[in-house]
Parts: C-alpha cells; structure tokens; sequence
C-alpha cells in the first residue's frame, strides 16, 4: 500500500483544505468541503461534467474503506489502513444527467459518493474539474450498464474502481438496447458520440438484444459505430459479448444460448471477430475470456458470477461476477496498450 508520510499529509491538507473544488467555485461561489460529508456518504453540487476526486482514508482505528458513486459505480475498491495512519487514493469521475442508464431516471443533480467497506474512515476530499482526463465510453446493454438497484450489476459498472485518477469511466450502455435500438434512439448514440474527443476510446459490446438481427444488418451497424467513432477521433474498441451460463452435459458452453448465436444463425461474436480485423480495430474477445472463467469455475462455481441464485439468471451478472469480468477487461485494455499502466489498478 502506498502511504503518503506526515509532511505531504500536512501539505495535501494545507493546500487543497479537505475541501471539494466544483466547476462553479472558479466563477466565485464558495467551495464545498467536507463538511458535506457524513460516515457514509458525500454530495458535491458541481455540474454535469468530470472530476477528479482525491480521498484521505484513515482514522484513530484501524479502517476499511470502499467509494462508490452515482448510480451504484464502483469507483475505489476497499482499502485498509491500519490504526493512526492515513492513505491518500486518487479516481476520476464522470458526472452527467441522467447519471446512470440513459434512458433511465435522472437520478440526483451533482455528485454523489457512497462510503462502503468493512469499518469505513474519511479523513478529507478534494474534488477538482478534471483539466486532462481521457474517457473509456461505454456502448453496450444490460449486462454492461449502471444497474439501478441490487442484485444486477453490469460489467461496466465495475470498470471505474480498476482505473486511477485522469481515466474516467463514462457508462452510456443501456439495458435492452441492440445495435438496431442503440442507433436509433436519440437518447443513445446521437447523445455519444458528440462527446467524443481525440484520445478517448469506446468500447462497443452489442449483441444480447440483437435477437433478430441478420448478419447484414449487424454487420453494417458495427461499422457505423466504429466510423462514427473515428470521425471524432476517437479509438473504437469492440467486445464480443459475455457468455450466458448454459452448460452442456460435458461441462462446456459450445451452445448456440452460451455463445449468442440467434435465432437467425447470426454468429454475434464471430461477426464482431471479423468486422474488428476487417476493419483495423481493437479486439477484446469477452466472449472467449469469460467462457473460459465460467468453465473453468463448473456448473456449481459459476452461479456465484451470474444471477441464478437470486433469479435463475445466466445471463445477467451478480456484483461478482461484474467484477471479474470488468477485470478481464481492464487486463485486455493494458495487453492491448491501449491504457497505460500507471493509470490501472491492480487489485
């Protein structure tokens, strides 16, 4: 654990005041600071935008502190610090309306932070407009959303909490959208891709909805995608989608259901294989690493990652299962160089 020594702790507090910096005190209003905080949870009024955010964890005893945000994000994994001390994390955010799916509810204006862990502790925040940051977009469905409420989780939903300060998460999947809806909607890709800025990548995971979808059509709105994102600047990245939990009796998910062929034949993660070679762009082949895991784990292990205990659920992700698969796409991204590692968290 990195641990900051008294003298930058006293300059951290001097300097920045364990006070919340929004994009509206640079016009002249007053500084929110920690005294907008309780034991559990934070509330920033900043506008839609992103931020930095830099917490001191820590207390007379010893602690174990986890943040969330927004609609259920994990942003910083849980993080002891043993009795006296003080350890200092840094993540950046994205704040915007609505604050979870896009189609969903607004949710609540500013930022929101949750404290979470076994015995959490704040010592101190500092948030700041983000000057610098590149954002990860995400394109995709439910399994890759900001789910509203326990016990779904969405892949996406975890992506933040692997990330350090100047990579921010911005979470644009949908649940039941497919590349026909997510084209077509203009609270979707019309809202997107104006966002996009030189540097930033998208990652694209579109499949479970395109139930009827012919291989044409699918094809060609992938393309649509990945051009689209080009035209900004942007690096399109795309991902085969996750598997569903649907076991033969040999143990393995060499079906049709597991793989997301539809009904049509439509191979989905074959045809996000060959449009990503055809077309020069990142491959992260979530398909084949999640298939893996989920064999690896067997028809008892494998529950735990999706929702079947809660739901008789295979195809949707428990917090668990969430986690280790955003984590396979944090490895993916780091392989693939496409983030660098000081900006990636291990654990």
């Amino acid at each position: 654990m990195r641990r900051f020594n008294l003298a930058v702790l006293a300059a951290l507090t001097l300097s920045a005041g364990l006070t919340a910096v929004p994009a509206q005190a640079h016009a002249g209003q007053r500084p929110l600071g920690i005294e907008n905080c309780t034991a559990t949870a934070c509330h920033f009024d900043v506008a839609p935008g992103t931020y930095d955010v830099t917490v001191l964890l820590g207390g007379t005893a010893g602690s174990s502190t986890s943040v969330s945000g927004e609609t259920r994000r994990a942003l910083l994994p849980e993080t002891p610090v043993p009795a006296g001390e003080r350890a200092a994390r840094s993540f950046t955010v994205d704040v915007r309306t609505p604050e979870g799916e896009p189609t969903g509810p607004a949710g609540s204006a500013g930022l929101d932070l949750t404290l979470g862990g076994s015995a959490p502790a704040l010592a101190g925040i500092r948030v700041t407009p983000a000057r610098h940051a590149r954002q990860v977009f995400l394109v995709g469905d439910s399994t890759v959303c900001d789910q509203p409420a326990e016990p779904y989780t969405g892949w996406g939903q975890q992506l933040p909490r692997y990330f350090r300060k100047g990579l921010s998460v911005a979470n644009y999947a949908d649940s039941g959208e497919s590349t026909v809806t997510y084209l077509g909607n203009p609270q979707l890709w019309a809202t997107v891709q104006p966002r996009i800025r030189r540097g930033d990548l998208v990652l694209v995971q579109l499949a479970h909805n395109d139930k009827t979808t012919d291989e044409a059509t699918y094809r060609a709105n992938l393309e649509t995608l990945v051009a689209g994102v080009r035209e900004k600047g942007g690096t399109p990245v795309l991902v085969t989608p996750i598997v569903r939990r649907w076991f033969n009796a040999d143990g393995t998910l060499n079906n049709d259901t597991a793989l997301l062929v539809n009904g049509l034949g439509v191979n989905h993660p074959e045809v996000v294989r060959s449009v990503a070679a055809a077309e020069d762009v990142p491959l992260i082949d979530l398909t084949a690493r999640t298939k893996a895991v989920v064999e690896s784990l067997g028809v008892e292990g494998s529950k735990a990652l999706y929702l079947y205990n809660e739901k008789r659920d295979n195809t949707h992700t428990s917090t668990q299962g969430a986690t280790v698969y955003a984590g396979l796409v944090r490895d993916a991204l780091v392989a693939d160089h496409l983030v660098p590692k000081r900006l990636v968290r291990v654990g």
